[in-house]
């Protein structure tokens, strides 16, 4: 079965933060940019996001256009992606937006050890163990496939889109850079320390670049496949 296409998309500082060290969540893209995301997520099957970003951003992984809804409604596809979250802990808070009872609920990828903890019930989220002390990601992926999903779009956090590169599961990555450097006020990274496979030996292959007010946007592909991936266009 062949496994969905990834997208990775962050937006970052131009040291590569997704955040800063204050409690408020600090602003990266413009309201330009974040329409440009939505379109994104318009056009995918499913939205996915580590347990981090839903504790930090509480977010509802929704497309936000009434358009857009009523263009997916009409396509025959529900108004909004499958949402999914990836949280080896299984420690999620049930008054989350994300877990809000909205249909489809939630898919939660967890370890066995997280299914036994995980607080969510049935009418909250469907949680699914796909490793005993770990999530793996390729066997989240071909469930994910199994349930007609074509195009997944991780929205991170750092922990994810980490383990996403890592693993060679991602192809392409949409990277939005706002004008400014955070440096010692920088919180969370885009990625962390890894052995990633898009290295000056295999980098990834630029297909577009543009400038969205004063942010910047890259778009890159993966030009080599792993074994495990189908053919990338």
């Amino acid at each position: 079965m062949q496994r969905p296409y990834v997208i990775v998309s962050a937006a970052m500082s131009i040291d590569g933060f997704l955040d800063d060290d204050s409690e408020k969540r600090l602003t990266l893209s413009n309201a330009a940019d974040l329409d440009r995301v939505d379109e994104v997520r318009a056009g995918v099957d499913a939205i996915a996001v580590g347990a981090g970003t839903v504790r930090a951003d509480d977010p509802r992984l929704l497309v936000r256009s009434e358009e857009r809804r009523a263009a997916r409604a009409a396509a025959g596809r529900p108004s909004s992606p499958l949402r999914v979250v990836f949280s080896p802990s299984g420690e999620l808070d049930r008054s989350a937006r994300l877990f809000d009872g909205r249909e489809p609920v939630p898919i939660v990828y967890t370890s066995g050890v997280g299914a036994r903890v995980c607080p969510l019930g049935a009418r909250h989220a469907e949680v699914v163990p796909v490793g005993e002390d770990t999530v793996d990601l390729r066997r989240a992926l071909d469930d994910l496939a199994g349930r007609g999903v074509k195009r997944l779009l991780v929205e991170g956090g750092g922990i994810v889109h980490t383990a996403f590169l890592s693993a060679d599961l991602v192809d392409e990555a949409h990277l939005a850079v706002a004008p400014f450097l955070l440096g010692e006020r920088g919180g969370a990274r885009f990625v962390g320390a890894a052995a990633f496979p898009q290295s000056p030996r295999r980098p990834l292959r630029l297909v577009e670049a543009r400038a969205i007010g004063e942010i910047a946007l890259m778009v890159y592909r993966r030009d080599v496949a792993s074994p495990y991936d189908r053919n990338i266009p």
